[in-house]
């Protein structure tokens, strides 16, 4: 028996290790590939190390492909998309899960029908709309329709833990004279972190890689994001593509380290759901 469950151990760690490497790969090849030149990229060497690490690859996309600017256009995109669209969705929650009032169930359900709208499929309309506000060529043409879309998920994961939070802390809170206000800041947003941590990194996701709105919507390449610049730096006849990668390097690694810092929350968002469930 002792022999069996030490076997079924090893086999266990071994195909953990095993799955590690098949989801450290992409991670590992994009690294190498900013490395390379054009010739190992295409030629023999297309997995192995670069045979000679031209860091000037970095020095390109930073240059040359203007990657800082674009990196803070994407991150004040981000960033302000995330603050409202956190902001919104724990408003409109609590409204809609502790408040009674008519209406709040037909509400709920016309959030929910964002979920059932593709976001590229609306470019048009978009497009009209902020051109007729004068938004275009601008970082709230694309803050205001990332908000808009990621809304939906955000209220309907919110949703599922504010309903898990007792009435009764409301009540208590409302006995020791704390107002409506006081009891959505104090009570019950520091109890929605797990929720919060997973629309953040959600939200994040959406508006970070998006790249049509992003391309259609802002034409001025002061304002580009990080995804239209790296389509930038294909030529139309010829391309370097080791600053491609590099600068696919300095666009990933980002939502990898963020994911690295909010990890824990993240699982225990799961695991509250899991539980709730």
């Amino acid at each position: 028996m002792r022999n069996s469950s030490k076997l079924s151990r090893v086999l266990i760690y071994i195909g953990l290790i095993f799955w590690m490497f098949i989801n450290l790969f992409p991670v590992y090849w994009m690294f190498t590939f900013s490395l390379k030149n054009n010739a190992e990229i295409f030629g023999d060497n297309v997995i192995g190390l670069p045979k000679h690490w031209l860091w000037s690859n970095y020095t390109s996309a930073l240059g040359t492909g203007n990657m800082p600017k674009y990196f803070l256009n994407s991150a004040i995109v981000a960033t302000a998309t995330i603050i409202i669209t956190l902001a919104v969705a724990l408003m409109a929650t609590f409204a809609l899960t502790r408040l009674i009032w008519k209406r709040r169930k037909t509400l709920n359900k016309f959030f929910m029908l964002g979920l059932t709208i593709p976001i590229h499929a609306s470019i048009v309309p978009v497009y009209v709309t902020l051109s007729k506000l004068n938004m275009l060529n601008t970082y709230w043409a694309l803050i205001i329709p990332y908000s808009a879309f990621s809304l939906a998920m955000a209220i309907l994961v919110c949703t599922g833990f504010m309903n898990e939070i007792p009435r009764e802390l409301d009540e208590s809170a409302c006995i020791d004279g704390c107002s409506v206000w006081g009891i959505f800041l104090r009570i019950i947003v520091p109890l929605m972190k797990p929720a919060v941590a997973t629309v953040g990194i959600y939200t994040f996701l959406q508006c970070w890689n998006e790249l049509m709105f992003a391309n259609i919507f802002i034409s001025e390449s002061a304002l580009r994001t990080l995804p239209v610049g790296v389509q930038a730096l294909s030529g139309q006849y010829t391309t370097n593509w080791g600053p491609i990668g590099a600068a696919l390097v300095l666009a990933t690694f980002p939502t990898l380290l963020l994911y690295i810092f909010l990890s824990r929350k993240i699982q225990e968002s799961f695991m509250a759901g899991a539980i709730k469930g």
